[in-house]
């Protein structure tokens, strides 16, 4: 694994053919132009900026917001018997999900983690559950070491920042958006952070998906973008 799984730094192919976005006037998606180089460097300063003030929260307010995120995000999937979902495991102050996940296993639903197999790769979602073994990963996250492969149904990802139209800023290896291009089922996506991750917009560029809802501990954004699984929006 050579990044965390997220969106900008590294696209060097896709995982299906281009989407057309990029022929869309920006003025119609309601974001300002932006250069693709200056977004970048927007986005790392962006980045940098917002995981430090994630690691700056004090431990138990972290810990409660965690809960209060746990609690909507049990509202918002709802019953998860019968369902792949897939989540994470924390790290860098992300909303730690375990207690979540585990009681989705205990409700009859199936969890699975996501692991990075290549670079510019597809994330693969192996299954787990509260017990199992896992192995350390590239930057130290620890993955299932036998889980069988899934898909999922629903895929909750975590947030380093998120827009009103559902746009999520990760760690810049843009593994999310590659992975939910390539899957022949969109699953339900759903953004998981601090509310402090708001930000007006991500600047958006060709290849970044938005999710359909983001969970803070304060509501559940409703995105605005068109979903990517309408047909031509495709990577």
């Amino acid at each position: 694994m050579t990044a965390p799984y997220d969106n900008d730094e590294v696209f060097g192919h896709y995982a299906s053919p281009p989407c057309f976005m990029h022929e869309l006037d920006p003025a119609y998606l309601g974001v300002p132009e932006m250069h693709d180089r200056d977004v970048k460097d927007w986005r790392r300063a962006e980045r940098r900026r917002l995981i430090a003030r994630r690691l700056a929260l004090h431990p138990d307010e972290r810990q409660h917001a965690s809960a209060r995120i746990r609690h909507r995000l049990d509202e918002t999937v709802g019953d998860p018997s019968g369902l792949v979902v897939s989540g994470y495991w924390p790290w860098r102050g992300e909303p730690d999900l375990r207690a979540w996940l585990a009681l989705v296993h205990a409700r009859g639903g199936r969890c699975a983690l996501p692991v990075v197999t290549a670079r510019n790769e597809p994330l693969t979602f192996r299954h787990w559950q509260p017990g199992d073994r896992m192995a350390r990963g590239s930057h130290g996250i620890p993955e299932p070491v036998h889980g069988e492969a899934v898909v999922p149904d629903v895929v909750v990802a975590p947030v380093v920042g998120f827009d009103d139209s559902g746009y999520r800023l990760g760690y810049g290896g843009g593994f999310y958006d590659r992975t939910l291009a390539h899957l022949s089922a969109r699953p339900r996506a759903i953004g998981v952070g601090f509310s402090a991750a708001h930000i007006p917009t991500i600047h958006p560029r060709p290849h970044d998906i938005s999710m359909d809802l983001i969970v803070t501990e304060r509501e559940v954004h409703a995105a605005t973008a068109p979903r990517a699984d309408v047909p031509g929006l495709r990577f």
